[in-house]
């Protein structure tokens, strides 16, 4: 488009628009990917120990996970599980499972988000005071003195 035309881009849904929070939500998705895998590799050390009637590793490392999307304060954040396999499991021996501590299947949500859903509904909706409920989440906003 042309500096001179009178059409407006619009932005994707879930675009962001604002450069530092693609910034943030890039190194979050990078730093959880960091975790997660160390997370397993400390797993599968734990569990070296651990071999089939052939000599090899009882637990293997079978891929990822799909990504899915986990609703965080910056807004969604793309994360993937680190998937670990069971090679003995089909022996008939107990299976071991590896799940994330901080990634488990279930979860769509940070804990914050999920504590401040209630909080925003009885405070936010029921009061109008949404600057009690949102602190909470992120802090003290502060208060700006607007021009009448």
């Amino acid at each position: 488009m042309t500096s001179d035309s009178t059409i407006l881009a619009f932005r994707k849904p879930g675009g962001v628009g604002d450069p530092l929070t693609a910034i943030l939500r890039d190194a979050a998705r990078r730093l959880l990917a960091q975790a997660i895998e160390a997370e397993a590799v400390a797993f599968l050390a734990a569990m070296k120990g651990e071999r089939l009637a052939d000599g090899r590793d009882r637990i293997a490392r079978h891929g990822l996970g799909p990504v899915r999307e986990i609703q965080t304060g910056i807004g969604p954040v793309a994360a993937q599980r680190v998937k670990l396999r069971d090679r003995g499991a089909e022996a008939g021996s107990e299976r071991i499972r590896f799940t994330s501590a901080l990634l488990p299947p279930w979860a769509r949500r940070t804990r914050s988000l999920d504590a401040l859903l209630p909080i925003l509904y009885l405070r936010g909706i029921s009061m109008g005071d949404f600057q009690d409920a949102l602190g909470r989440c992120w802090g003290k906003m502060r208060q700006t003195s607007r021009p009448r």
